[in-house]
């Protein structure tokens, strides 16, 4: 015999209805932020001079400037995409 679902039990609903952008987005996009302190320390030959926190975006983005030993500037951008939830 094949699978009968117990006609008891709901099937799972997706409980996240908004990803545009998610509130889970949100909240790590801040963690990064708060993190800034903590991640130059694991940056040996970096110094974080500005974070910009993008966090209204449909994907929020989290841009960090950095500048070198040699004093040259850089950006990283870490875009924040939450994948849909998979019950």
């Amino acid at each position: 015999m094949g699978f009968r679902p117990d006609p008891m039990v709901k099937p799972a609903s997706m409980k996240t209805i908004s990803y545009n952008p998610s509130a889970l987005e949100v909240d790590f996009a801040k963690a990064l932020h708060i993190l800034k302190e903590h991640i130059q320390t694991h940056l040996i030959n970096n110094q974080i001079t500005h974070v910009e926190n993008c966090s209204a975006k449909e994907n929020p983005t989290v841009k960090f400037s950095l500048v070198d030993v040699d004093g040259d500037p850089h950006e990283i951008v870490v875009r924040i995409i939450q994948i849909p939830d998979k019950f």
